[in-house]
């Protein structure tokens, strides 16, 4: 029996070691650098990315000849009576069967087209940039919604070991207390008391616990990982240990609200993005625009037609020369093409405006948080130092019988309540200044 003992628990050890050795440990940056390959947004905008570039190549592209050539090969069978001095000799009948080969290379150039190259060109490439602005805003956004996830799931990290400390001091005074009860120091209400505050801090635990590995699971799906496996995130160099020095420097950095405004107009992909599809619908006008104006092209081909493949250019047509061409009436197409234009250039330049005010409006909130986090920081700490000595002292006044085992709970609760106010103001801080940091928009990938 104690062979099989020895056994099981060498499986067991073994299993323990192989579950440890499937669980990845990720840093931010390694998250970071996952999600940014293989996030599905991120994937999506550098596609629309590529897209927009062949545009580009493809109005270069209007300025550049255009090249055809052509081959065919027909064959033809001709059958009817024969005629003598007009007459149809009854019953005759003459089949002639005729090959034909013909070939052609034929070049075209567009001399002049009312601007409309000139401005597709324009309007390819500001879209091109535009979706360029696009991605590197798209990258910002969820290396933030990274950084944001991978901290909360330290937060609540945190949260579960505040819990667990707080289930075990209560699971202590509560066998403090039975001990007390079984010698007639202190009345069974008590007991029944404290087994109801563990209870309670049990539950407290499986709550932390459940939105700890949902918040893990969601980071996991944000990184693009599979959910279905195990992962754990660690980063030394996230410290939630901050001082009136990193307090001070970062109200230093960001105590000038024009400032950081100016910056972030100037910086954000955004709104350079809504610029550059304003730039686009501009060009767009005089595309539309070209329509009353008439084109210019060159063409110029060589033709050759013969029975014999052999020689299929003895007999050949070489052609060269100008094309005009110029709509004097389409029926109000171009106007409403215009118009229409004109409408979406409008509407771009409310888009621009739109995304400043937005963006000094982000910058503003963003700032006002991260003031409110440095504020909450600074008193959680003052709370949790009030909360750790009466605790103490509620502890010690029970114990000498002094006090009431309500007393107690009470204090320890406050002290619960502080410690996760300090976690949560730690995590705030670093999450509100990194939110700075994104709304600023200077940082590229």
């Amino acid at each position: 029996m104690s062979v099989r003992l020895i056994a099981l628990s060498v499986a067991l050890v073994f299993a323990a070691v192989v579950a440890g050795a499937q669980t990845r440990t990720l840093t931010l940056d390694e998250a970071t650098k996952i999600a940014l390959e293989r996030n599905l947004n991120v994937v999506q905008a550098e596609n629309n990315a590529s897209s927009t570039e062949s545009g580009v190549l493809a109005a270069y592209g209007r300025y550049l000849p255009t090249l055809s050539a052509s081959g065919s090969w027909t064959r033809t069978q001709m059958e009817g009576p024969i005629y003598t001095q007009g007459v149809a000799i009854p019953g005759s009948n003459a089949k002639q069967t005729v090959g034909s080969f013909s070939a052609g290379v034929n070049a075209g150039l567009t001399l002049f087209d009312g601007f409309e190259r000139e401005a597709n060109l324009n309007r390819a490439q500001a879209t091109s940039d535009a979706t360029g602005h696009t991605l590197v805003r798209t990258k910002q956004s969820i290396v933030f919604q990274v950084e944001s996830s991978y901290l909360n799931v330290l937060r609540q990290e945190q949260l579960v070991k505040v819990s667990e400390e707080n289930l075990k001091r209560d699971r202590r005074q509560l066998e403090r207390i039975v001990e007390s009860n079984r010698v007639g120091a202190l009345s069974l209400a008590d007991v029944y008391r404290q087994q109801s505050q563990v209870a309670s801090d049990e539950l407290s635990l499986i709550n932390a616990q459940n939105a700890f590995d949902k918040a893990n699971a969601d980071l996991v799906a944000l990184i693009g990982l599979n959910v279905a496996d195990d992962y754990r995130f660690a980063d030394a160099m996230i410290s939630t240990t901050l001082d009136s020095t990193e307090l001070g420097a970062t109200r230093a950095r960001y105590r000038d609200l024009g400032v950081l405004t100016n910056t972030a107009l100037q910086a954000r992909p955004d709104l350079l993005g809504a610029m550059e599809n304003l730039d686009a619908s501009s060009s767009s006008v005089t595309i539309a625009r070209s329509g009353y104006f008439p084109t210019l092209s060159a063409t110029a081909g060589l033709n050759g037609n013969n029975e014999e493949f052999s020689r299929l250019f003895d007999y050949k047509t070489i052609f060269w020369g100008l094309r005009l061409n110029w709509t004097l009436f389409d029926g109000f197409a171009t106007n409403q093409a215009i118009q229409s234009a004109a409408a979406s250039e409008r509407n771009a330049e409310i888009s621009v405006a739109q995304a400043k005010r937005n963006i000094s409006v982000e910058v503003k909130k963003a700032l006002l948080d991260l003031d409110a986090a440095m504020k909450q920081y600074e008193v959680s700490q003052k709370g949790l130092t009030s909360a750790s000595e009466d605790r103490k002292i509620a502890e010690e006044r029970y114990n000498l019988g002094a006090g009431t085992l309500l007393d107690l709970l009470v204090a320890s609760a406050n002290f619960v309540g502080a410690e996760a106010n300090v976690v949560n103001a730690s995590y705030n801080y670093i999450i509100a200044k990194r939110n700075v940091e994104y709304v600023l928009g200077e940082r590229t990938y």
